[in-house]
């Protein structure tokens, strides 16, 4: 059986772009974020959603209210989304892994990683 644990979260940021070699406008974004891991079930949990809270809470602050190209060199969804997909991988305890994450740009648009 496999166990996994979901968690959402939102952040605020701006960013613009580079699409074929320019930048479109500067604009900003509230930035929705699920993030899925996976592991066994020790003492009935796989990871405490505080733990986890507050794993991806750390890593998302970094971008909360930013500039995103001041952090990227071009921050697209997909990008931004593997940054934070490596940094809360790095922070996961033992036996758990870093299932799937869905970033969303918006409400409308969106990028979805499987792990």
């Amino acid at each position: 059986m496999k166990s996994r644990v979901v968690e959402r979260f939102k952040f605020e940021a701006a960013h613009a772009v580079i699409i074929d070699g320019k930048p479109e406008e500067i604009h900003g974004h509230t930035f929705r974020l699920e993030v899925t891991v996976e592991g066994p079930l020790r003492n009935g949990y796989v990871i405490d959603f505080l733990q986890l809270r507050a794993i991806v809470e750390e890593v998302i602050k970094k971008l909360d209210h930013r500039n995103l190209n001041a952090i990227f060199e071009n921050p697209t969804t997909e990008n931004v989304a593997l940054w934070i997909a490596s940094e809360v991988e790095k922070k996961l305890p033992e036996g758990v892994k870093l299932y799937r994450l869905v970033l969303w740009e918006g409400d409308e648009n969106g990028v979805e990683f499987e792990f």
